[in-house]
């Protein structure tokens, strides 16, 4: 029972992964030149994001009242949240 649709998925998806495949195997090749050319680049800008998310997060936690007054409660949240994903981590994996 070969459905010509699903015959025509099945190619159209198995084309699709193999356009995928051809893609990444350039970007990597890109990337990779681009890595090595310019390494310090690369670092600052990973620096900068990350420095960036906290400072975010630090503005966020000063203009909320409950939490800008109660440093105790910013880190036993933090804890928790740390074991609660600790623990979802260990379920999945």
């Amino acid at each position: 029972m070969n459905n010509p649709q699903t015959h025509q998925k099945e190619s159209f998806i198995q084309h699709a992964k193999h356009v995928e495949h051809d893609i990444e195997q350039k970007v990597i090749h890109v990337q990779q030149n681009a890595l090595h050319r310019f390494p310090f680049l690369f670092v600052g800008l990973s620096t900068f994001g990350a420095v960036a998310v906290f400072y975010g997060f630090e503005k966020i936690i000063d203009r909320t009242p409950f939490l800008a007054d109660k440093p105790l409660a910013i880190l036993l949240s933090g804890f928790l949240i740390l074991v609660l994903t600790g623990a979802l981590y260990r379920k999945l994996n």
